[in-house]
């Protein structure tokens, strides 16, 4: 197997420039007062790995982080011939890029089904960690699905204990059957090598980030304009679902595809066009895969009673990376430390009126602010503290809906 795949690996070496600002020269103050020099731009090389998934049109996979402020880029072979590469298309969110070049004689890799692979399957890495070129490395897949490496990433990683250190990057994650199932990207370590626990991007996710990169040059990704949590056991409690999977709509962004879907605060999102994804962050990547303009089918459980909803994506900004979803802060007790809270004026809105909030306390983290009129307390509508507290006495898990100016909103305290 590995002697039919090898060929398809590639050693990238890379030379560019980068500018090394000084932070102080930012500010204009500073810079009004004291001198600072111009920045001189310094040369950097660095070296990965990549793979070869067409070999009719040259195209090479590998990392953003790979390429990313390259200048010159040069891929050699197995058999030790050196090609001048170009980037096709770059995309930082996934850290996927595809280079082109030209050449006789390529050898590509089969695409295998990653949604197949188990924890426990026999797996290959290759590349040139280090500089070694062509390095085999083997072991299992011990995890599917992490995440939290990079907030700003859209994230499923593989993860694997086949070695895997500086200069993999890039390179393959191969099953028995010599089909790649995974790029390699990321290792855990406290000493820059291997120590067992290394991340690889699935190839499914891969290849409909490759497919927008080659078609367009570039990675556009929809936007359903929600702000959503994780479905803890508590919450799955609170809400009776029957687990823990999918993810609870916090907020709504206003005119966003989501609100005009119908779609609303305090409603569980279970499923994407037919797949119901693990947790909030498998949702963020599911949308953030599909394009503008495409219409999906939302599954959502509201009031316990399961519907679908079709909404049309809208485009994410350049400054967002995805759908977002509230800071995680340490428990605290009590959970309003830092708040004052009274009955709301029976004028305005009914319910409990958060009338000062500490900076930086609890409850400022928790993103309650002065002026939120509280409604509910875990589904339950409240118009006075007196009804309020015995809802907040002992619970696990504690949801506010707040009215904030004309929109309402979830808050998770616990």
């Amino acid at each position: 197997m590995i002697d039919k795949v090898s060929a398809a690996v590639v050693n990238i070496s890379v030379s560019g420039r980068v500018t090394e600002d000084n932070p102080l020269a930012q500010d204009e103050f500073f810079r009004r007062f004291f001198d600072f020099e111009v920045p001189e731009e310094q040369e950097v090389e660095a070296a990965g790995s990549g793979v070869i998934v067409d070999a009719k049109q040259g195209y090479i996979l590998t990392n953003h982080h790979v390429v990313e402020n390259a200048n010159k880029i040069t891929v050699t072979l197995l058999d030790n011939r050196s090609l001048a590469a170009r980037i096709v298309g770059s995309d930082k969110g996934s850290d996927i890029a595809v280079l082109k070049v030209d050449g006789d004689g390529l050898t590509s890799m089969p695409f295998g089904d990653s949604s197949r692979l188990r924890v426990g399957d026999y797996v290959v890495a290759i590349g040139n960690p280090f500089g070694f070129s062509h390095t085999v490395t083997s072991g299992i897949v011990s995890a599917l699905g992490r995440s939290g490496i990079n907030r700003d990433a859209y994230e499923d990683f593989i993860q694997t204990d086949a070695s895997i250190n500086p200069g993999n990057s890039g390179g393959a994650l191969v099953n028995l059957n010599g089909e790649l199932v995974g790029i390699n990207s990321a290792i855990i370590s406290r000493t820059g090598g291997n120590i067992g626990i290394g991340f690889a991007i699935p190839v499914n996710m891969v290849g409909s980030i490759m497919e927008q990169l080659i078609t367009y040059g570039s990675v556009s990704r929809g936007l359903l304009g929600v702000q959503i949590s994780d479905v803890s056991p508590e919450i799955a409690a609170t809400y009776a679902l029957h687990d823990n999977s999918g993810a609870l709509v916090m907020a709504l962004t206003p005119g966003s595809a989501a609100e005009r879907a119908g779609i609303q605060i305090d409603d569980v999102i279970v499923s994407i066009n037919g797949v119901r994804p693990r947790d909030s962050g498998a949702l963020r990547n599911a949308i953030g895969l599909l394009r503008p303009g495409e219409e999906v089918l939302v599954g959502i459980i509201r009031d316990g009673k399961e519907r679908t909803v079709t909404a049309v994506l809208g485009e994410t900004a350049a400054t967002e990376a995805r759908e977002t979803e509230p800071e995680p802060k340490a428990t605290f007790d009590p959970v309003f430390q830092g708040a004052e809270l009274v009955d709301s004026d029976p004028a305005d809105t009914p319910g409990v009126l958060v009338s000062r909030v500490d900076p930086g306390s609890p409850a400022a983290e928790r993103g309650l602010r002065p002026g939120d009129v509280i409604t509910k307390v875990n589904r339950v509508p409240v118009a006075s503290l007196a009804e309020a507290m015995p809802l907040l006495e002992g619970a696990r898990s504690i949801i506010l809906e707040i009215q904030r100016g004309n929109r309402s909103q979830l808050i998770l305290m616990r």
